[in-house]
Formats: C-alpha cells, structure tokens, sequence
C-alpha cells in the first residue's frame, strides 16, 4: 500500500510515531501527548496523519494474515486443524513442505521463523501432553485457520461460561 500523500519527512514522522507506546498519545487529537518532551511534539505529524498511518498498518497486517491462511489452505488442503498429528509437522516430508511455506512469509512476519508453543488439539489447552514446538509462521497459519474454521468455538464457550455464571449470579 502506498504512504496515501505522505512526503518522506512525513513517512518518516509516521514511522517514528508507530514506534512509540501507546500512551504517547492523547485521544483529543491536539496538543502534545502527555508526558511527552515539547520537542517530540514537533516530530509527529498532525493527528490524522498518525491515524492515517495506523490505518495503513492495520491494512498491511490484515493483508498479510489474510495472505498465511489462504496461502497455508492452498498448500496444505487436507491438513486437520482441530487434532494435529505431530507427523504432520515434525516429520521429514512434512518439513519438505512446510520450509518453503514458512520462508514465503520471510520479512513479512517479524520472527516468522522463532519457535513458539502450539496446541495439538485445539479444545484442550497447553499442557505437556498437548503442546509442540513450532515456528511462529505455522502457529499463526494453524490458529488462523482455527478460528476461520470455526475449531476454536468451544475453547471461546468454554471460556465464556464462567463469567456468563457470575454475571448472573452476582
């Protein structure tokens, strides 16, 4: 997606703005964010442009987790979500099928490549008995494909019952 009108001062002004914590920022949409030095104020881009700028962020993050999963559907059609077998992952043609995969999404998904914890079956949670090491790239194409695929449904209702039960009780 193109910086929509932004100078490169400006794109860098935005940049700069993407990476400071949230609490910079006011929400009245003036004057200078609390507690910041008077100086950083004149660094920032009025604050449609800040919003413009998260706005384009969000569309580029979007794009790209749309992107995992269709691309992940495409290469692996049959692939169970809800139970996965550790073979499907682990095992030697499996890797032949996933390295390609994952390094499609190399520079576009920050530290696509670490290794992260991923539930074998999706209504259980992480215990030793149900979790695997996996890269961070497979993580998000399973659990994306998981709530697309509505396989994370009962984890949610499951989740959503105790507090429905003290709404009512309390």
């Amino acid at each position: 997606m193109a910086a929509a009108g932004l100078g490169p001062g400006e794109a860098a002004a935005a940049a700069h703005a993407l990476s400071l914590p949230a609490e910079a920022f006011g929400n009245d949409g003036g004057g200078e964010p609390p507690g910041a030095q008077p100086c950083l104020t004149l660094l920032l881009p009025p604050q449609p442009r800040v919003e413009l700028a998260w706005a384009m962020k969000a569309h580029q993050h979007a794009e790209i987790y749309f992107n995992i999963y269709s691309d992940f559907r495409a290469t692996f059609r049959d692939l169970r979500v809800d139970v996965l077998d550790p073979e499907e992952l682990k095992s030697e043609p499996a890797k032949e099928k996933w390295r390609p995969f994952c390094l499609r999404f190399q520079g576009l998904v920050e530290d696509f490549n670490y290794g992260t914890l991923l539930r074998l079956d999706c209504r259980g949670g992480y215990t030793e008995d149900n979790s695997i090491f996996a890269t961070r790239i497979q993580f998000f194409a399973i659990e994306i494909a998981r709530n697309r695929e509505g396989c994370n449904s009962a984890v949610y209702s499951r989740a959503r019952q105790p507090a429905a039960q003290e709404a009512t009780s309390g």
